[in-house]
């Protein structure tokens, strides 16, 4: 799983954080729709009018990206529950709306 956030909406719930005092310690800053490497890489072929690209064996990332593609490879179902309990609103919720939103 990865769990993502668009820029806007990360910049977004900084500033609503800033003004919640309510909200004190740890929050998570991410998208309430988290997307598998299938669905993220589909996500962005399609908003790039390209193929999907054919799955990259780990051992190849390893190679290529080093120490790096332990985040690549690694997997988190991280999900927003304080900001959306403090009633924050995400202008991308999804991978296709944060991929148009910077495409």
């Amino acid at each position: 799983m990865w769990s993502f956030i668009s820029l806007d909406d990360e910049v977004a719930a900084l500033r609503f954080l800033i003004d919640n005092e309510s909200l004190n310690g740890p929050v998570n800053l991410t998208s309430p729709h988290p997307v598998t490497n299938s669905e993220a890489t589909k996500a962005l072929a399609h908003a790039l009018n390209r193929p999907a690209a054919l799955p990259v064996p780990a051992f190849a990332l390893k190679i290529a990206l080093g120490e790096f593609s332990t985040e690549v490879l690694s997997s988190s179902r991280v999900l927003p529950q304080r900001l959306t309990e403090a009633g924050f609103t995400w202008s991308a919720p999804t991978m296709d709306q944060a991929l148009q939103q910077i495409l």
